[in-house]
């Protein structure tokens, strides 16, 4: 019996991505069609769709779609869904674009064909009205917001036929898995109950107490690094995937956690961006989602438990996902150990809490990283990035001299 939660929208999975001789055959159609550059962060939206990640949509958002989710975080079908997942191009490539035609999505970067999309409709948006409903801002600092006022102005959709998973497999190996993966696993281990826990950084000794809370109620928990793109100063994948492996190896019951990463950017958009990573680790299998300080959130746009919040400003029968909410953890001097503001009485004299930024600067200016916040061997692999950052030679203009 499979007492994993169901898949979002109550079905079955539904990846879109090809295979075999039919793989071949649409890949070599794919070559006459008409192609749209896609960004990165679509990119890692395609991969989704194509590995089930999104079940059960089947493509990008319409513009009913797009308003529904901004307003209502419902799609024009009424399926729960927290943030717009479309797509854009610029007016003169919509131009030359029939509703009914196929289009070939290509990679950013190296221009693989990456899916086929069925055109449906074309469509403006008001970008300032998304940046508002989803990141509760128009601040251009904020890189969601950037991210949003800077894509082109018509967005596509329709569904897609995925011929590829944007080389992430490649890349990254057994540690990059499908939710049929996933969910084939924790059959495997007996698990029923499962923790989700998203990062973007590095595990410090903070997020390693939270994992272990959770291990202590569930069967076990997925650590699930997000691989896409992140904003500049953050740590790349595969140095913070490597770091987190030390940690698990060496301080975990390895019966207990799974490492695993999944493809897309960070959007940066606290509330909402914590619902949808609790939407599609629903579809990897996982009964929770552990939901710290500031999950998903970018400088001082979101109160530090606004994540736990809107968990309870949705329809009890929006997510069978839910949230492990989790309250801040640090080291308490006084109590010895790792603990929450719900476990310890002491006053802040007496905790080290130190955030991720000043870990990052701490790293990068060599200063001194005390074990109780993160432990010495994750120290070690984040100390050799950042002198290979320093040892690199700076690039001189011509205009220079």
């Amino acid at each position: 019996m499979n007492d994993l939660v169901r898949p979002h929208g109550g079905g079955a999975l539904r990846p879109l991505l090809l295979a075999g001789v039919e793989l071949e055959r649409e890949r070599r159609r794919a070559r006459l069609l008409p192609r749209v550059r896609v960004s990165s962060r679509e990119r890692g939206d395609i991969v989704m769709l194509g590995i089930g990640g999104f079940t059960p949509l089947e493509g990008f958002m319409s513009q009913a779609d797009w308003r529904g989710v901004c307003d209502g975080m419902r799609t024009a079908s009424g399926l729960f869904w927290p943030i717009p997942i479309t797509l854009s191009t610029d007016p003169a490539t919509a131009d030359a674009l029939d509703v009914g035609q196929d289009v070939a999505l290509v990679d950013p970067d190296d221009g693989e064909c990456l899916a086929v999309l069925r055109l449906s409709e074309k469509y403006r948006i008001d970008k300032a009205h998304e940046c508002q409903s989803v990141f509760t801002t128009t601040d251009p600092k904020h890189p969601g917001v950037k991210m949003v006022m800077d894509q082109p102005a018509v967005n596509l959709a329709g569904k897609v036929t995925v011929l590829s998973q944007g080389g992430f497999p490649e890349k990254y190996g057994r540690l990059f898995m499908a939710p049929a993966q996933t969910r084939a696993l924790f059959e495997s281990l007996g698990w029923s109950r499962i923790a989700a826990f998203q990062t973007r950084n590095p595990m410090h000794r903070s997020h390693e107490y939270l994992a272990k809370v959770a291990i202590e109620v569930c069967d076990g928990v997925l650590v699930h690094s997000l691989l896409g793109a992140l904003k500049p100063g953050d740590i790349p994948a595969e140095v913070r995937t490597r770091a987190i492996q030390t940690l698990v190896e060496k301080y975990f019951v390895q019966s207990t956690i799974v490492q695993a990463g999944y493809p897309l950017d960070m959007r940066y958009a606290g509330p909402r961006e914590a619902l949808l990573h609790a939407l599609f680790r629903q579809n990897y299998g996982c009964s929770h989602l552990i939901v710290g300080r500031d999950h998903a959130g970018v400088g001082s746009y979101y109160g530090p438990f606004d994540s736990h919040d809107i968990f309870d400003r949705i329809p009890v029968d929006a997510l069978e996902t839910k949230p492990l909410k989790i309250d801040v953890a640090f080291w308490c001097y006084t109590c010895g150990g790792m603990a929450s503001a719900r476990t310890c009485p002491h006053d802040d004299a007496d905790r080290l809490q130190v955030s991720g930024t000043q870990f990052r600067k701490s790293l990068s200016e060599g200063a001194h990283v005390p074990a109780e916040f993160s432990r010495p061997e994750v120290v070690e692999i984040l100390r050799a990035y950042y002198a290979g950052l320093d040892a690199k030679p700076a690039v001189v203009s011509a205009a220079s001299g």
